[in-house]
């Protein structure tokens, strides 16, 4: 890796969306929710704007491509543990996302060193997941700030979706991985 991939815009605003989350929540153990939810909603941002630029200015990196999914499942994972250790998001829905991705990081591991597999690009349901989980924490935090009764029946419907999206594309990752395995080898290149 070269100090150049470090540097490219995209790289650099992944790295502002991690340095992010101490003071998120830091913002929420003092219960200061409206910092927790103006940062958590500029992380959101960010995670956007460094994949536009990094498609727009063409400096999409190999580090990029390993920061970026680090930086959103640090985020996330974060989240949901400390509102559940506060109490603001019930256990049922921390440990399902925890298992999910331990599941996958471990299973992503071992495939890839029995089997050399890299192709682990998320799938519609992933992402349905992923959406599912920022949506919740957004509600949650919304909630808050802003307790009426359409933001908590937005903040029970994502957290119940999460949980649903997590069953499912947690099976279909299964579904996946089984059909690649199973596909031939590419043959061989040919030198000339």
């Amino acid at each position: 890796m070269n100090l150049r991939q470090i540097l490219t815009a995209p790289n650099q605003i992944t790295l502002l969306r991690m340095i992010f989350l101490p003071f998120i929540v830091i913002n929420l153990l003092k219960q200061d929710f409206k910092w927790a939810l103006a940062l958590f909603v500029l992380a959101g941002v960010s995670d956007g704007l460094d994949g536009l630029l990094a498609r727009t200015l063409h400096q999409q990196t190999l580090l990029g491509q390993y920061l970026d999914p680090i930086a959103d499942k640090l985020l996330m994972s974060t989240m949901f543990l400390v509102l559940s250790i506060e109490r603001m998001i019930p256990w049922k829905y921390t440990v399902m996302v925890f298992s999910r991705d331990v599941s996958i990081l471990v299973i992503s591991g071992v495939l890839f060193m029995i089997a050399g597999l890299r192709d682990f690009r998320p799938s519609i349901f992933g992402k349905a997941n992923t959406f599912a989980q920022v949506a919740a924490i957004f509600f949650v935090l919304l909630l808050l700030v802003y307790p009426v009764q359409w933001v908590w029946i937005a903040r029970t419907t994502f957290l119940r979706a999460t949980f649903i999206f997590t069953i499912v594309s947690a099976v279909h990752y299964a579904f996946l991985v089984q059909h690649r395995l199973h596909e031939p080898a590419p043959p061989p290149a040919v030198s000339v």
